[in-house]
């Protein structure tokens, strides 16, 4: 009987915490096949430095909580490991931190990074004669991994960015006659424009402006849309991707310079666009990013996206119980009206490092909007409510003991 490792990776979600929940519910039924569930202490971090966490010494009522508590209780990171042929110690590692604690099965969550990292480590253990069951189990804002039909923690994010949008335009439409007339609403989506999509799930009496990573910005066009707007409505609402980029390919908030991963740091696309109608037309404008509250938001979480997390996460182990490896679980659509889904399988192959984009066919004509097609598609995804249990006011979530496992191996720098 072997024992498995769980780690939590890139940024965190409202419903994260739902998947460790089900990955480790589910491992507990099944103690006569695993043994102890270790969770890495910040991701795979805790792997690399041998820092694990004993999720038996958490009580089943807090592991239980965890479906309505937001963020990473294990703690997560970014942190690209690089392939296998630039830093094979540090996979090495990985399988000697495996090797000392007696794991033989590997749930990672997180994105396409992660399901990358995932692959590989299926491929050294082979070859390093240490067989891991590795599963991937997808996690992203983003809603940009192929194969699957929704990332958990996508439909909460989507559910808070269409209220958002709504309550903000109904605050803009009451002052616009003397005060406020445009209001800009930044979103998460560097390349992928699904949550920026979310705006356009407004009543349709709301005038939005949705600008996607997917289409290229047109100043002159997008100007006579916000001016049309605000003459015909008195207001304007716009929802702009920080992903949104000019013509020629740079974002409208690069900033030239890269992070860790490599990728253009963005500064902000709401003040760029709110500035540009402000020179052109003088409105008097507020801007806002989400930022973390999108993301955190468990109050107000989609109830279909909570119930996909912990089905991912149960799903996962009983995989790897299967005799499954190098796999992920999907969400696999079966029907829009009534909503149905089931649970199928993707070969991290065909996963790894590949970003699944907003079709042509889900963004309107003009590139400002959305089609039918994608508010059939979104509609479900925000559906029903998971509220947490409240205490004195405020959500009652828990927060784990999170003992250590003692260290077995020397120390290894990262």
């Amino acid at each position: 009987m072997k024992n498995a490792f769980y780690a939590q990776s890139g940024g965190v979600t409202a419903v994260i915490n739902a998947t460790a929940c089900g990955v480790i519910e589910t491992a507990r039924k099944h103690s006569d096949k695993i043994g102890t569930v270790y969770a890495g202490e910040n991701g795979i971090i805790g792997a690399l430095t041998e820092n694990l966490i004993d999720t038996s010494l958490e009580s089943d009522a807090d592991i239980a909580a965890l479906k309505h508590t937001p963020s990473g209780c294990f703690g997560s990171c970014r942190y690209k490991m690089k392939s296998l042929e630039a830093n094979k110690a540090e996979y090495e590692r990985l399988i000697e931190v495996f090797k000392a604690h007696d794991i033989g099965y590997f749930f990672y969550n997180g994105g396409g990074d992660s399901a990358d990292t995932c692959l590989k480590v299926s491929q050294l253990s082979k070859s390093m004669g240490y067989p891991i069951q590795a599963i991937h189990i997808p996690k992203t804002v983003d809603n940009d991994l192929p194969v699957t039909d929704n990332c958990p923690g996508f439909g909460s994010v989507a559910k808070y960015i269409a209220v958002s949008t709504m309550e903000a335009s109904f605050d803009v439409a009451s002052m616009c006659a003397t005060s406020t007339k445009v209001f800009v609403l930044e979103v998460m989506g560097r390349h992928a424009g699904w949550i920026a999509a979310a705006g356009g799930m407004v009543n349709s009496s709301i005038p939005v402006v949705i600008l996607f990573p997917e289409v290229d910005f047109d100043e002159k066009a997008f100007m006579a849309k916000v001016d049309s707007n605000v003459k015909e409505f008195g207001y304007c609402t716009i929802v702009v991707s920080e992903g949104t980029k000019w013509p020629d390919g740079r974002f409208l908030a690069e900033q030239g310079t890269r992070d860790d991963f490599g990728h253009a740091q963005l500064g902000g696309a709401a003040p760029v666009v709110a500035n540009l109608i402000k020179e052109k037309f003088g409105y008097k404008y507020h801007w806002a990013v989400a930022d973390y509250l999108q993301r955190s938001a468990r109050h107000l979480a989609s109830n279909s996206d909570v119930e996909h997390a912990y089905a991912l996460g149960a799903a996962a182990v009983e995989m790897a119980l299967e005799g499954k490896n190098s796999v992920m679980p999907a969400i696999i659509r079966t029907s829009n009206n009534p909503y149905t889904w089931e649970i199928g399988v993707g070969e991290l192959k065909d996963i790894a490092n590949v970003e699944k984009m907003m079709p042509e066919d889900y963004i309107s004509d003009d590139g400002f909007s959305i089609t039918d097609k994608c508010r059939e598609y979104l509609a479900p995804l925000i559906e029903g409510e998971n509220y947490p249990p409240y205490k004195n006011g405020l959500p009652d979530y828990v927060v784990l003991k999170k003992s250590k496992v003692a260290q077995k191996l020397p120390t290894f720098e990262i």
